[in-house]
């Protein structure tokens, strides 16, 4: 393990207000993000779809790497340049999502368990051979009746510190992410709570798997109300209770948090990134790393057509802009009329 090199792109990936893309989605998720808007999902429409993203004109200047999926990061552009050296050229970092998805928890099958640990190691080698300098592994924890367990909160948080310790044995920079759901009637008292213990038991295992705090990126959830939650906390109480637990559960010798969008809408994501930052300066780089919250605008205008590239990638970069902009507390409700 080089630390140098990892601490290097840590701190590049969330300088200057820049965020991370996350171009992640499974085959079968983007098919039914194509299928809902009329596109068939075949290789070529994905790797269509993934270059008019990569591809658009200056959006290296808010977007600091891309996570890609397996297929993703195999594939060229148009002109036959592999998406990770494009990426690299722009000074865009590219990333993989190395986990396989999540399974019912044995013992407990209302919970979830990520899998993809057996040949990890193996995987990572390749996949730093093909240009990937970090990658990433999601853990999904459920609020609900009686849950999330101990159980539960323990066995997501050891895969997610044996999977960062095998990341930084490769070089690769681990983002370790624990996403608290929003689904379900929750309050955000309850989130703080689960958000906290989750956050908690995270940590301690990246202190026993020997995780240098100083080489990874936390990719957590926002401290929001359930989605059926009849009470919904205002966005300045997602901030400050956001902020609370991140104070109270991560060590300073992480270098950036990238917030996850969890199934917001793009503008709320951004309002709420813009507030947890105007709150002032922190510890940590706050950023974003979202996937539906920069692509689903995007995705709506292209509907898998050539001639909706331009207006799509405008779409595209105008969202990558209010996401750098909330980076530091900039980002203004003038910029959405604006565009």
């Amino acid at each position: 393990m080089n630390l140098q090199e990892l601490e290097r792109i840590t701190h590049w990936m969330v300088a200057d207000s820049r965020g991370l893309l996350a171009a992640d989605e499974s085959t079968g998720t983007i098919e039914k993000r194509f299928k809902a808007i009329g596109i068939v999902s075949t290789e070529e429409t994905r790797r269509a779809y993934r270059e008019m993203l990569f591809t658009t004109p200056g959006v290296e200047k808010f977007i600091s790497g891309a996570i890609m999926y397996d297929e993703t990061i195999r594939q060229k552009t148009h002109a036959g340049v592999p998406f990770a050296e494009w990426q690299t050229r722009l000074g865009i970092v590219p990333g993989i999502k190395v986990d396989k998805g999540t399974k019912p928890l044995a013992g407990s099958p209302a919970e979830k368990i990520t899998e993809g640990l057996d040949g990890l190691r193996e995987r990572l080698q390749e996949y730093r051979g093909l240009g990937a300098r970090f990658a990433k592994w999601r853990a999904v924890i459920t609020i609900g009746e009686g849950i999330p367990t101990q159980y539960c909160l323990h066995a997501n948080a050891q895969a997610l510190a044996r999977y960062a310790a095998l990341c930084q044995e490769a070089g690769l920079v681990p983002i370790v992410e624990p996403e608290v759901l929003m689904d379900g009637a929750h309050t955000i008292e309850r989130c703080v709570e689960v958000t906290s213990a989750t956050l908690k038991i995270v940590f301690d295992e990246l202190y026993i798997h020997r995780v240098v705090l100083e080489g990874m990126i936390l990719k957590p959830n926002m401290v929001i109300s359930g989605m059926q939650c009849p009470q919904q906390a205002g966005v300045d109480w997602v901030a400050r209770e956001t902020l609370r637990v991140l104070k109270r559960c991560v060590p300073t010798a992480v270098p950036g948090i990238m917030f996850l969008s969890g199934g917001q809408s793009a503008e709320v994501a951004t309002a709420h990134l813009n507030a947890i930052n105007a709150l002032g300066s922190q510890p940590w780089k706050l950023s974003f790393s979202y996937g539906r919250a920069l692509q689903a605008p995007a995705l709506e205008v292209w509907r898998g057509q050539e001639t909706n590239k331009a207006a799509a990638q405008s779409v595209f970069f105008h969202r990558s802009k209010c996401n750098s902009a909330a980076c530091t507390g900039s980002y203004t409700a003038q910029m959405e009329k604006a565009a």
